[in-house]
């Protein structure tokens, strides 16, 4: 049985996290728009979803809490998240003798430990509060996208089926956000694989796993007053993998194992016993928790091959990709949540142009052209870099350089409104090349450092809230800017990174003297032109940027 025909400005094909929070974005930016969500999942999400991205960092937690105006749920529902946190604790039982990296106290800009199914079953109310339909339990049958051919105002179809019915419905706007199935990436064949080929897999415990109890070294356990480790994002680390230990507001701990398949293949931990097995050669405190917690396994999955790009995410024939329908890069440093704000932002920005009457071809491509170098400059943190995870000596300098690229460039830029300001995009774009090529290069130069470092792992820790200048890039997201302010400070940026990669290259050149260095030249040249220009960066004067340790003995 076939309804009559109902149409739609915009049709999500998915309500998980990119789906929904799409569409509270398109309702708060314009209450009139009429957007239909369409959700496989018949029932309400359980507590500790099976889905991975439960850590969110400064982007995606901004996106959530302000933009979307879902603050006061992330306080009382979810858990704040007490920063990113490293140990080099493979083979180890003694975990305040290896080197830990993390702050010793919040920065200023929140992020959060999220619950996806807690969350995900919020946002599905909150859109049927603000008017928006969700439709669960449907299965897409059939995508009719329009063809150039018959007009700019001609609509896409969908059907669908729902309790054996089938439900065909028109809209204006089509957007993917059913995940990896990529009902549209399939249909025009956008598919791109990358040279990424890192595995996961994952499971939940349903109790908390408190690693602020693997020591009663009383030195150790007064780093961080008070004894709330276990609210990081917490890293064990080894050559060619990371496991994480996530909180979640529940009451349930997500742990997940993420290795290089050239160094630890993925049928070593393909199934929960032989991942505890893997656990208790290379990180034997986590086996010892969880052996005693066997019975309160909630879920195990694996992805293969987890990491993918796509040639086109947005079109200006009225379609668009978000979320892991679109593209994939990696669970390390959590920037997930991170894609879904920026894809949703250009999404509902293409979607309220054409709502408009503007024409979309140009901004369209460059919307897309600029996600695309997000990808590119974010996957190249990556690639070819697991097997620096295990380098107490390199992997801390990198998480330092890797935050200031982050939070100094593509975070400015969400933060303070400017994804899809064309024109200061086109002021910055020798500055956003040179930033661009400048990690590529301390990329190679970190991989070629961790190839010849010691890797000594001495009891101390490497407090990133003792570093001023980093704390206070932090809390310059929070600042006001406008546009002219805003350019200068992507312009003082591009100076700090600068620096910060001459320091890198001395430090290393401290133990090692023949380690070939690229040229630093311009990197020189650039930071005098901007310092000649500018006030000092956020963070202030130029004082030592990389990490000094605070011993434990």
């Amino acid at each position: 049985m076939q309804n009559t025909l109902n149409s739609h400005d915009v049709v999500v094909l998915g309500g998980g996290l990119a789906g929904l929070t799409l569409a509270l974005q398109l309702k708060r930016r314009d209450p009139a728009i009429d957007v239909l969500v369409l959700e496989r999942r018949a029932t309400p999400a359980p507590e500790a979803i099976h889905k991975v991205g439960e850590s969110t960092v400064e982007i995606g937690a901004h996106y959530f809490g302000e933009v979307l105006g879902l603050k006061e749920h992330l306080q009382q529902q979810q858990l704040r998240k007490f920063g990113f946190r490293f140990f080099f604790s493979e083979g180890r039982r003694d975990i305040d003798q290896v080197t830990e990296v993390g702050p010793s106290r919040h920065l200023t800009m929140p992020s959060y430990q999220i619950d996806r199914g807690i969350f995900e079953n919020y946002l599905a109310k909150e859109a049927c509060a603000r008017g928006i339909g969700v439709v669960t339990g449907a299965t897409v049958r059939q995508l009719s996208l329009t063809e150039d051919n018959l007009g700019p105002q001609a609509p896409h179809e969908v059907t669908y089926t729902r309790e054996d019915q089938t439900h065909t419905v028109q809209a204006r706007w089509v957007v993917d956000a059913c995940g990896r199935a990529g009902l549209i990436k399939r249909k025009l064949d956008l598919a791109e694989p990358n040279d990424h080929a890192c595995h996961a897999v994952w499971f939940r415990i349903k109790d908390r796993i408190n690693l602020d109890e693997w020591s009663d070294n009383p030195l150790w356990r007064e780093r961080c007053p008070p004894q709330t480790r276990w609210l990081s994002t917490n890293h064990l680390m080894g050559a060619g993998y990371w496991v994480w230990l996530i909180p979640l507001s529940c009451g349930s701990h997500s742990i997940g194992i993420v290795a290089d398949p050239a160094i630890h293949p993925l049928e070593r931990m393909s199934s929960f016993d032989k991942a505890m097995e893997w656990l208790a050669e290379y990180q034997p405190l986590l086996f010892d928790a969880l052996d005693i917690r066997r019975e309160l396994l909630q879920d195990f999955a694996f992805f293969k091959r987890f990491s993918y790009g796509c040639k086109q995410v947005f079109s200006a024939d009225r379609w668009a990709l978000t979320g892991e329908a679109g593209l994939f890069i990696d669970p390390f440093y959590s920037p997930g949540s991170d894609f879904i704000a920026i894809s949703n932002t250009y999404i509902t920005e293409l979607v309220t142009l054409d709502r408009q009457g503007q024409r979309l071809r140009a901004r369209a491509s460059a919307f897309d052209q600029v996600l695309h170098s997000f990808y590119e400059g974010t996957l190249a943190l990556y690639q070819g870099q697991y097997p620096i995870f295990g380098d107490p000596e390199v992997l801390p300098v990198k998480v330092v350089w890797d935050y200031t690229y982050y939070w100094g460039v593509l975070a400015q830029f969400f933060f303070h409104d400017r994804l899809t300001d064309l024109s200061s995009l086109a002021a910055l774009r020798s500055e956003l090349n040179h930033c661009q090529q400048l990690n590529r290069s301390v990329q190679d130069f970190l991989r070629a450092w961790s190839a010849v470092s010691e890797k000594r792992n001495p009891a101390v820790m490497l407090d990133q809230a003792k570093m001023p200048w980093f704390a206070e890039l932090n809390r310059s997201l929070s600042d006001t800017l406008d546009a002219p302010s805003f350019v200068q400070r992507i312009r003082d940026a591009n100076a700090q990174l600068s620096r910060l990669a001459a320091e890198i290259v001395q430090r290393a050149h401290e133990d090692h003297p023949d380690l070939p260095a690229f040229d630093l030249t311009p990197l020189r040249r650039s930071t005098e032109a901007t310092r000649s220009a500018a006030s000092s960066p956020p963070g202030g004067g130029f004082e030592t940027m990389l990490p000094c340790a605070m011993a434990v003995t």
